[in-house]
């Protein structure tokens, strides 16, 4: 089957999906609201015990004044039994709440881009499995935690890993986070290979060093997509690296200047993230490079977000197009002329966020600031919410509400659940992890090289060499 042929069955496929769940939406949405209204009264409910409670306790403590002790005794004791009976209420009125919301509040686009359904998941299990190159040896961790989200994300997705590491090393690892015979069941199912390579690029080493060390962990891995035996390629070790790598391997795409490095950042729809890029790739930029990042953005927001229309935006410290300096206002000058996508104008640094940009582009420089002054957003938000909750009984009957609320919001800020960043402008799928990636991320970023790669990301990318722009 040819990739066309292929990339329609893929695209009917996701048409059928989202057209099942807007039927089921309306249903799903009267469901939701009977089950958060139930929640509500039971809430209503115990708070009313809760304060009665209060009272109880309160007209106990005068009689424990007033009267023999036995007495108030009795009486405080009767008091706190309401108070827990009460406590019990909230908890198991949050508990129904959780159970019933969350199977059924689901978002079309990840259960398109994850693959949760069942449906979905019958389609895999007769879909062709994708290959893709892991660095074994990259990161803070590596092996370990690399190899344990390989394997848990065989197990999620239609894919297959070529581990690339030095074999001992990896075994070694697999014996001491208890995989061995996960790992074995593997190999012997063709689903994980081992492929043999030397040390990795350290964290500290200049990206010129692949160049001496060809046997490096990540330049084998790089091999692997260069000669069609994997699709994509993930490594969490050094991202400068990586990009020589990726660079003298296997070649920028025709007509881009510089790769860039592009992250996925929360909105406040959860349904629509936004791309920036560059996040570290080119700390120094000319406005041509900005104007190609919005080219290669505008193509992966397509084709991965399935945003029909993207909208560009170009950080700046003001929206109006006088703003900003010598760079930003030649880049504004040629977005504003580029008719091949939807230019925006230029974005705030508080409009990153917002969900009114689908792509915003800036210098590398700039963008690695955004990106780890985003990573850290999630802990501080969370720390100053729990100081801030009350003390005390009803402090914890608050709290069993808050819970499952204070997680989403985390794991909808923490950069473990987006696993990594594509390197956009080479040849080929290349996903950079962070340095101190766990399992999580690693099956975070596989599902993002999976991804790009199902929806024919490199097809479209390589055809913006027929622009005008990159060829004059």
């Amino acid at each position: 089957m040819g990739k066309e042929s292929a990339q329609k069955i893929n695209k009917s496929r996701a048409i059928r999906r989202l057209v099942i769940w807007y039927k089921r939406n309306s249903a799903v949405t009267s469901i939701v609201d009977t089950a958060a209204s139930s929640a509500a009264t039971a809430s209503n409910v115990a708070g009313n015990m809760v304060s009665g409670a209060g009272s109880v306790v309160t007209t106990a403590s005068n009689v424990a004044s007033n009267v023999a002790g036995n007495v108030a005794g009795n009486v405080v004791s009767s008091a706190e039994s309401v108070v827990n009976t009460a406590s019990s209420v909230v908890s198991n009125a949050s508990s129904i709440a959780k159970n019933t919301l969350q199977p059924l509040v689901f978002d079309p686009l990840k259960r398109l881009q994850n693959n949760d359904n069942i449906s979905d998941k019958v389609e895999e299990s007769h879909s062709k499995r994708i290959w893709i190159a892991v660095d074994g040896m990259g990161g803070d961790y590596a092996p370990g935690p690399i190899l344990e989200g390989c394997l848990e994300a065989i197990s999620r997705f239609p894919i297959n890993i070529k581990f690339v590491g030095k074999i001992e090393k990896v075994k070694d690892a697999a014996d001491k986070n208890g995989l061995a015979e996960l790992l074995e069941n593997e190999i012997d199912n063709n689903r994980l290979e081992l492929v043999d390579s030397e040390e990795p690029i350290g964290m500290n080493e200049e990206a010129t060093a692949v160049r001496k060390r060809k046997n490096a962990s990540i330049n084998v891995a790089m091999d692997l997509v260069r000669n069609n035996k994997a699709e994509a390629v993930y490594s969490a070790g050094n991202s400068g690296a990586m990009m020589a790598s990726a660079i003298f391997r296997i070649g920028r795409l025709k007509g881009i200047e510089r790769p860039a490095i592009g992250a996925l950042f929360p909105t406040r729809d959860q349904t629509r993230p936004v791309l920036v890029l560059d996040v570290g790739a080119n700390t120094d930029c000319k406005p041509s490079y900005l104007h190609q990042f919005a080219l290669l953005g505008n193509i992966y927001a397509k084709d991965v977000l399935q945003v029909q229309k993207p909208r560009i935006g170009l950080l700046n410290i003001g929206e109006e197009e006088c703003k900003g300096n010598d760079l930003s206002l030649k880049t504004f000058e040629l977005l504003s002329s580029e008719k091949s996508f939807d230019f925006g104008g230029n974005c705030e640094g508080r409009d990153v966020l917002s969900g009114s940009f689908d792509v915003v582009v800036c210098d590398g420089f700039t963008g690695n600031i955004l990106l780890k002054f985003l990573e850290s957003v999630g802990g501080v938000l969370l720390d100053i919410l729990r100081s801030e909750l009350p003390r005390g009984r009803r402090g914890k009957v608050g709290s069993a509400f808050l819970k499952s609320n204070l997680l989403r919001i985390k794991k909808r800020l923490d950069h473990a659940e987006h696993g990594g960043a594509l390197l956009l402008g080479v040849n080929g799928i290349c996903v950079i992890g962070h340095g101190s990636s766990k399992s999580l991320s690693v099956v975070s970023a596989l599902r993002l090289a999976h991804s790009a790669v199902s929806h024919g990301v490199m097809d479209n990318l390589n055809q913006l060499q027929k622009l005008q722009v990159l060829n004059s």
